[in-house]
Formats: structure tokens, sequence, C-alpha cells
């Protein structure tokens, strides 16, 4: 039988791992009889764990939520993924970044040497701040590999799923091989920044489509990343332009709505009020169709101020929308 204190640190786990457990259950995994569990479950319940005992023709018990926040226990999995994701949220979560940076100096005083290496070595550029959740689906795995590797300075190489393929294992692809540079998250995603050795030029990767493989390769010397600035690069090339962070086409327009109606959805354009009900947006987008489309998205009246560009591509939108509500020019299709 395992000494009180270990036994009581695995009833602990169990406990935390499903909702209820049969009291014969637990006793078996734990190799102990039915009245030793009795007296394990009372010392937690004195330690501040809300341990109830469940109802039913096999009886059992639960770890339920309690007035007090009792120490908690956790695996090293469990560890580092709670650490990726606390100096993620203070790096990049608007509004929680002081109780983020708390929670992680608490936290990782508290972990074994191990466990510290593992998570010391795990950086990230937060480029902006946002009100989304960092995504989770790349997986904290990949994140620890991907930033190590940027940490290293070590060539990295991986298989990287296109969008439409929902599955990264099953990619068929040669692998890719990159000089990582930066680990990034933006607007709540997770990207890495890379020099592709096959393609000669940077690259940006969603984390959320790569599959590392190992070893990594040799070691490699930085290079110079455009503009020098990871966040105005990766504004950038989310724009369609090269090196610049503005928008390839900028255009304003005279919207007859409140300056207070029209800002919450300019993102980063500007809003300029000229009356109570009439106010002009300067707005961005990657082709003059569709800022064209943005300015129309306000369901409000619109006039287009400038530059030339855009006013041809509102006469080209109402075009294409005037053909649209006519309905189709070819046999009617009923329907089923």
């Amino acid at each position: 039988m395992q000494k009180t204190s270990a036994r009581l640190l695995s009833l602990l786990s169990l406990l935390q791992a499903r909702r209820d457990w049969p009291g014969a259950v637990l006793a078996e995994r734990l190799e102990i009889s039915p009245r030793t569990l009795r007296r394990d479950v009372d010392r937690l319940r004195e330690l501040g764990y809300p341990v109830v005992a469940v109802k039913g023709p096999d009886g059992g018990y639960r770890l339920d939520a309690g007035a007090q926040l009792p120490p908690l226990l956790f695996d090293d999995e469990q560890a580092v993924a709670l650490v990726v994701a606390l100096r993620s949220a203070a790096l990049a979560v608007a509004g929680v970044e002081e109780g983020a940076a708390r929670a992680l100096t608490t936290l990782r005083q508290v972990m074994p040497a191990r466990l510290r290496h593992r998570i010391d070595a795990f950086h990230v550029t937060a480029v902006e701040r946002s009100a989304a959740k960092p995504d989770a689906r790349a997986g904290t795995g990949v994140l620890l590999a991907l930033s190590g590797a940027v940490r290293a300075r070590e060539v990295l190489r991986f298989d990287h799923a296109p969008p439409w393929q929902r599955d990264p294992g099953d990619t068929v692809a040669a692998p890719r091989r990159v000089e990582p540079h930066h680990l990034v998250i933006r607007g709540g995603r997770w990207y890495l920044v890379a020099w592709d050795l096959d393609r000669d030029d940077w690259r940006i990767f969603r984390a959320d489509r790569i599959t590392p493989r190992t070893p990594t390769g040799p070691r490699f010397t930085p290079r110079r990343l455009p503009g020098d600035d990871v966040g105005a690069f990766l504004t950038a090339r989310f724009r369609g332009a090269e090196n610049a962070a503005d928008w390839p086409c900028l255009g304003k327009a005279v919207l007859r709505l409140p300056a207070s109606a029209a800002a919450p959805h300019v993102g980063d354009g500007t809003v300029e009020e000229l009356g109570p009900d009439r106010c002009r947006v300067t707005l961005g987008s990657w082709s003059w169709p569709a800022l064209a489309a943005a300015f129309t998205a306000f369901d409000a009246d619109v006039e287009a101020v400038g530059p030339p560009a855009l006013r041809e591509a509102f006469a080209r939108l109402a075009e294409r929308c005037a053909r649209a509500a006519a309905g189709p020019v070819g046999p009617r299709d009923e329907g089923p």
C-alpha cells in the first residue's frame, strides 16, 4: 500500500479526472479497502477539498466546486499547457494581462526544475492585443517545438496542411524546410514567421497546420526581417503588400450614419463626424472592389469621396448587384 500522502495525491488525481467515481472502483484503483478510502476522503475534506458522497446503487464520490480554492494537482502535461496559456494571455489578451502574469509567476515558483526548463524556453511575440482568447488548435506540443527551434536558431522541418485539408497528418507533400524567426500570436491565432529555404523567401505559416518533424536541422544565422518589425511585417503581408504596413487600396466615403454607429465597425480605419447623421469614414482593403463592398456593408447610403478608383469600383459593384437583383439570365432553376 502507498504511504498516506502519496495515496491522497493519487486519490485527488482520480477525482479530478472524472465527475463521479463509484467507491468500489476507487478503492480497487488505489488498492485499498473501502474503510481506508473513507478515511482518505475525510482527510481531503480537512484539507479543503469539497469531496461529496454520491447516492445511488453503487455509492461513490465527486469532487465539487467549493467556496475556497484548495491546492490543485496537475500532471506535467497539464502544468506546461497551463503555463503556455497564461503566458499567451498575458501578452495578447486585452484585460487579463495583470492577472495572467501574477498567476504565471505563482505557478512557476512551485514547478519542478524539469518543467521550468521547458516553459522558460517558450517565447512568443504578441503583435496586437485582442479580446479573443488564443487559439488552442495548434496544441501545446507544437507550440513548444516551434518556440524551441526559434530560440535555438535551428532549421525546422515540418509537414504543412493546406487550408482545405482538415487533417495535417494526411499531407503527402514534401516537408517544408525553414529558418524559424518568430512564433507570433495575432488576433488570438498562432503564426510562425520563417525564411523558407526551398522558396528563398519569407513565409507565414499557421501553427495549427504545422506538424513538426524531428530532429531539427543545423543552426543558422538569423536574417534581417523586412522593416525589422514583425508586427508591421505580418500586417503588410495580410494586407497584400510586401513591405509596407499600409493597405494597397485606401479610400474615403461619407455614410448617412451617426459617427457613433460606424466607429465600432471600422477596425483600423478612421471616422470623422460631419453631423448628427453623417460621418466620413476612411478604410483600407486589399482591392478596390473589396473596399467598395466594405463601405456598403454598413447598410446606409454611401457617397464615394475618393479616389477615382473607389468610385469606379462602386460603379462595377452596382452593376453586379443590379444583375443579381434581376435574377438569372438563362433558364430559371425551379429547384426541388
